[in-house]
């Protein structure tokens, strides 16, 4: 399901989007692809330092749209490509993959851990 040039974009730093919506509407907030990392079940996995909206957002309506890039990798109609995801997201604060990203950033209080419905390269 992740493709292997998504899998190549994280390799290089860029700006992601995270959206999510509330009570109130719309939410978004960023992060850098450097963060990110797959898990071996498919899984996007994020750090959560703050994020608090985004959180009580998910807890309410666990879907997400995330669109991420890099100008380092060629994309169909040249350099650079990008990719909206669309998928489930819930948020763990133990186990494995909380773990995995505790491990790489000692400021995470928790994982947001996002399961693809579609990966969709836009670039």
């Amino acid at each position: 399901m992740i493709p292997e040039k998504l899998t190549e974009v994280l390799k290089h730093e860029g700006v992601v989007a995270i959206a999510t919506v509330g009570g109130d509407g719309p939410h978004m907030v960023n992060t850098w692809n450097s963060y990110l990392q797959i898990s071996g079940a498919e899984r996007l996995l994020i750090p959560v330092g703050y994020m608090h909206k985004t959180e009580a957002n998910i807890a309410v309506n666990d879907q997400v749209l995330i669109t991420l890039g890099s100008r380092e990798v060629a994309g169909n109609m040249g350099s650079g490509t990008g990719f909206l995801i669309k998928g489930r997201a819930c948020i763990e604060s133990s186990g494995p993959d909380f773990e995995a990203i505790k491990g790489r950033f000692a400021w995470a209080r928790a994982v947001m851990a996002v399961t693809p419905s579609s990966v969709v390269q836009t670039l």
